[in-house]
């Protein structure tokens, strides 16, 4: 057992001399491809500094585990030079004994700091913001600022970006760019080089998304974080909007496949937690196809006066379900970047209405050419009434895609609506409730085409 202890010991030794040199990214590349013990052996023997920048990085996966496998006094220091932000979101993932146990060892600055952002609602810019800025009076010289500068710049996360407060107050009054102070005159008022608009700014309860918009469109590195009173708190960086956009995007995707969306990755997530997070949307997609089965048993005297039309419900049901799945993904993603709102509905509405009825009419144009080509070809007989069954086919086409589109783009917003994520209106949910409804419609127009001749 002693042999096997100081065998691992070696190797992550080695190992932890091999990845001193290395880019930080390689070298979280490499520790994800190991156990969390080897991970906090080499976070162990990295020079310390080294080993702060690697845990600032959110890819490393298994980072709160590997903390929490380090011996006490080391897993606290490095905790408390981490970036705000990250070491909470490193706290976080603690168990209720590891965070006391680690609690005592970090410093008290670093104590506050993680007890306020860990208060802050998930998604939020307070959630992902950090407390380590730089900000000066504003009755400070240009010299002044930049020597500041470089007496904390280890010690904060960007330095590309200063804010100016009030010298009074301590309110948030103007920011300005490294590039700017660096170009001005020394002597000068720092207030003499900031830019004349006041600096676009966020309360910590904003959510993250507004914040990514913000930094979108006024081309920021960070975003300042007000409080009631507008003095900054904190900032959200450009990387801090990057990494939540990420896990943002991953768990929409994972949401549009009709499934709840994963907290870990694919490769790390138990078999009873996978089964857990599928299950549940699939059993109930399952009931609501349940639902197909009893309309079609409804419909079952008239299939069985005219088996034929059976040879069209997977076409009529997948063209449907396909048309709500492409609606709801374009207003899922414009609701996403803000490009609609809810009140917009009913532009919505009037829009894919007739995008509907040209699709569908596209659709059902290409289901009647199939149906002639393949009656005057002679590869199927349709019967005495295939021109009839081609109407039928093509009308239903045109009504189904119609309501599919439409369906599909309202259902986003009535979850919205109702306080869900409108992510939620996954691909297999709408095309469970566009499968039913367009049987009925199938079946509707059928009986109005066909009745006297097949019904």
């Amino acid at each position: 057992m002693n042999d096997t202890v100081a065998t691992t010991d070696l190797l992550a030794v080695t190992l932890a001399q091999t990845l001193a040199q290395e880019h930080v990214a390689d070298i979280v590349e490499t520790l994800n491809d190991q156990d969390d013990a080897t991970i906090a052996h080499v976070l162990a023997e990295l020079p310390f500094e080294r080993a702060v920048e690697v845990l600032d990085q959110p890819e490393l996966t298994a980072a709160a585990d590997a903390v929490a496998l380090l011996p006490d006094q080391r897993a606290g220091a490095l905790l408390s030079a981490m970036s705000a932000d990250r070491a909470a979101d490193v706290f976080q993932e603690f168990d209720e004994e590891v965070r006391q146990r680690l609690s005592g060892r970090i410093d008290r600055q670093t104590r506050s700091d993680l007890k306020k952002l860990l208060a802050y609602p998930e998604h939020s810019a307070g959630s992902i913001m950090t407390t380590e800025f730089v900000s000066v009076p504003s009755n400070w010289t240009v010299q002044q600022t930049l020597d500041h500068i470089r007496r904390v710049e280890r010690s904060r996360e960007t330095v590309y970006a200063i804010y100016v407060l009030d010298s009074v107050t301590r309110k948030l009054v103007r920011a300005v760019s490294l590039r700017r102070l660096i170009s001005g005159d020394p002597e000068a008022p720092v207030e003499s080089v900031v830019p004349a608009h006041k600096p676009i700014c966020v309360t910590a309860e904003v959510d993250r998304e507004e914040v990514a918009r913000l930094i979108t469109k006024y081309d920021l590195l960070s975003v300042p974080v007000v409080d009631a009173d507008e003095q900054i708190i904190g900032i959200v960086t450009f990387d801090d909007v990057i990494d939540a956009m990420i896990a943002e995007t991953t768990e929409d995707v994972q949401k549009l496949g009709g499934m709840e969306a994963l907290d870990q990755p694919y490769n790390e997530i138990g078999f009873v937690a996978m089964i857990r997070k599928r299950a549940g949307w699939l059993s109930i997609l399952l009931v609501g196809e349940m639902l197909t089965a009893s309309v079609m048993q409804f419909f079952e005297g008239e299939l069985e006066k005219a088996l034929v039309l059976t040879l069209f419900i997977p076409l009529i049901m997948s063209s449907g379900g396909n048309s709500g799945s492409q609606a709801t993904s374009l207003i899922i993603r414009a609701l996403a970047l803000r490009e609609v709102t809810l009140k917009d509905w009913w532009r919505i509405a009037l829009r894919e209405l007739p995008t509907g009825l040209t699709l569908g009419s596209i659709l059902g144009l290409i289901g009647v050419v199939r149906i002639v080509a393949w009656q005057w070809l002679g590869l199927y007989d349709y019967g005495p009434h295939w021109i009839l069954i081609a109407a039928t086919v093509g009308g239903a086409l045109v009504g189904i895609v119609t309501f599919g589109s439409l369906a599909g783009s309202m259902l986003p917003f009535a979850l919205k609506r109702l306080g869900f994520d409108p992510a939620s209106a996954s691909a297999p949910f709408v095309a469970t409730l566009v499968d039913v409804t367009g049987l009925v419609i199938y079946f509707g127009v059928a009986a109005a085409i066909l009745t006297g001749t097949l019904l």
